[in-house]
C-alpha cells in the first residue's frame, strides 16, 4: 500500500488536507507504523486573505508531514 497520485498532490484547501490526513493515517495504521500527529488546523486566521496566511503555512506543513509518511511507507 502506497500513497496514490491524489495523495501525493499538495493539499490546496481544508477539505483536501483533511482527506489526505485521513488517507495517510489509514495507510500507516494498516502497516503498523506510527508517525507524529499532523499539525493542528490554525485557529488564528482573520479571514482577510493576508499574504502569508496561517492557512498557507498549515497546508505547507501538511505537505511536509505527508512527505515524511511517504518515506515511511516506501
Amino acid at each position: 500500500m502506497f500513497l496514490s497520485e491524489q495523495d501525493l498532490a499538495p493539499p490546496t484547501d481544508l477539505a483536501s488536507a483533511q482527506a489526505l490526513i485521513a488517507s495517510v493515517q489509514s495507510l500507516l495504521r494498516a502497516r503498523g507504523l506510527a508517525l507524529r500527529m499532523p499539525p493542528p488546523e490554525p485557529t488564528t486566521c482573520c479571514g482577510r486573505g493576508c499574504n502569508g496566511c496561517v492557512w498557507e503555512g498549515w497546508l505547507a506543513a501538511i505537505a511536509y508531514w505527508r512527505d515524511e509518511a511517504s518515506l515511511m511507507l516506501a
